[in-house]
């Protein structure tokens, strides 16, 4: 039942909530992104250093993969009581988890110093990351496209996709910056510090999250006694498809992003020569032009619909599979700048940023928690998680990049099936939304 607080609460601005949920999101990407850097980068020779050079970067790639795992249960645990209790309550608690997991990551002895139980810590701690951002998502998607005026539900829910890229940015840029230090000094302590300065940005995320009302969509639901009783299970038992299509549709988002923000860094310093500084600095750009090209999207998918911008997108992510392993194999700085603005400010904007607000629209208000966290994580698992491993492993088999653009090509193949297989929603009330 809704509490008298809760419906007297004073109405808020949908900016306001959409500010507040990018910065929370931002906070919690910091995190994932710091690990998955680490995984690219020094893991291998910190936790891994037995092993050969190949192998050693597989199975920094795999601690990197595990946390896509537990993701759908995380979602389900989640979105139950997102669509039971409430939206706002859920973000608070991933909030807090991310910060304690991350920070743990920060404080682990090495190889060196107690064998084999550092990489046991180190896959354990990545588990809790995979819990907490398993929730995140979703919640502060809701949160701010429950308060958004109908005609710009795109342009609000967007605002917590910014805070994705400006989270891998931050967290790009501290690795940047701890490179600069003697090798020795990064491998001692300097990978350290991005994951200890986490628990600071956690308290101010977590301090400004509990500002913000609860979802009004949500309360009308709750105050209608109309909540479900077991919401996540619901949306296997009424919502098959809309899940299948879910899942799929992200696929050429998630294959195109972890292949050029995590792969790529590895890739591209092991076979051109170029340096870590330089490919982390063309991430950056990229990831910090996202912020802004994120909303010319939004813009469009309000104006013209979700599924022309995600199609056009992913059309243009099968023309580019090839021509982008080609700029990055010059080895030459302003081309792996061009190669990573491409794929990930101007494709993975229109592919990814939109299932923000494609994913929701998805759902009825009922189970919109719980499905779309369920179709997100899920598909993450399926087409995010995978993606360094399984590049590694086919760059090793195939002995050239090409098998790696067939790889990003498929999974557009997988996206336009699924999203032409969608509905279009973006007209639609958000109350009616999924029925």
């Amino acid at each position: 039942m809704a509490t008298h607080s809760d419906t007297e609460a004073p109405p808020v601005s949908a900016r306001k909530v959409a500010v507040a949920s990018f910065i929370g999101t931002a906070i919690e990407f910091f995190d994932f992104g710091v690990f998955s850097t680490a995984a690219a980068l020094v893991f291998n020779d910190i936790f891994f250093p037995d092993l050969d050079p190949s192998v050693g970067i597989l199975a920094a790639f795999a601690t990197f993969g595990v946390a896509f795992v537990i993701r759908p249960l995380g979602a389900m645990i989640f979105g139950h009581f997102g669509d039971r209790i409430g939206r706002k309550r859920m973000l608070a608690l991933t909030l807090i988890l991310m910060g304690v997991s991350t920070t743990m990551v920060g404080l682990l002895p090495t190889y060196a110093q107690i064998g084999i139980w550092a990489p046991v810590l180190l896959v354990l701690s990545r588990l809790l990351q995979g819990l907490a951002v398993s929730g995140e998502w979703s919640g502060a998607v809701l949160m701010a496209m429950e308060h958004a005026p109908a005609d710009k539900r795109a342009y609000y829910a967007l605002w917590p996709q910014r805070g994705v890229p400006l989270g891998w940015l931050l967290s790009t840029g501290s690795f940047a910056l701890v490179m600069l230090l003697p090798e020795d000094a990064v491998m001692s302590w300097g990978w350290r510090v991005p994951f200890l300065a986490s628990g600071l940005l956690v308290l101010v995320g977590l301090y400004i999250r509990l500002q913000l009302p609860e979802s009004p969509v949500f309360k009308a639901v709750q105050e209608q006694d109309k909540i479900a009783r077991y919401p996540s299970l619901d949306v296997f038992r009424y919502a098959k498809k809309r899940v299948l299509i879910a899942v799929f549709a992200m696929s050429a988002s998630c294959a195109g992003f972890y292949m050029a923000v995590v792969f790529a860094l590895s890739y591209t310093v092991e076979q051109t020569g170029a340096s870590r500084t330089v490919v982390l600095s063309a991430v950056a750009f990229s990831l910090g032009l996202l912020v802004f090209t994120i909303p010319v999207f939004a813009r469009l998918s309000d104006r013209y619909g979700r599924r022309p911008v995600i199609l056009t997108g992913t059309v243009m992510m099968m023309i580019f599979a090839f021509p982008f392993f080609w700029l990055l194999n010059t080895g030459n700085a302003l081309a792996i700048t061009l190669a990573m603005v491409i794929a990930v400010s101007i494709i993975y904007g229109m592919t990814g940023a939109p299932m923000a607000i494609f994913l929701p629209e998805l759902f009825e208000t009922r189970m919109r928690y719980s499905g779309s966290a369920v179709g997100y994580h899920i598909g993450s698992m399926v087409n995010a998680g995978p993606v360094p491993f399984v590049a590694a492993a086919l760059f090793t088999w195939a002995g050239g990049s090409w098998a790696l653009s067939v790889y990003l090509a498929a999974a557009a193949v997988l996206t336009l099936i699924a999203v032409g297989a969608a509905q279009e929603t973006y007209r639609d009330d958000i109350e009616a939304v999924g029925h």
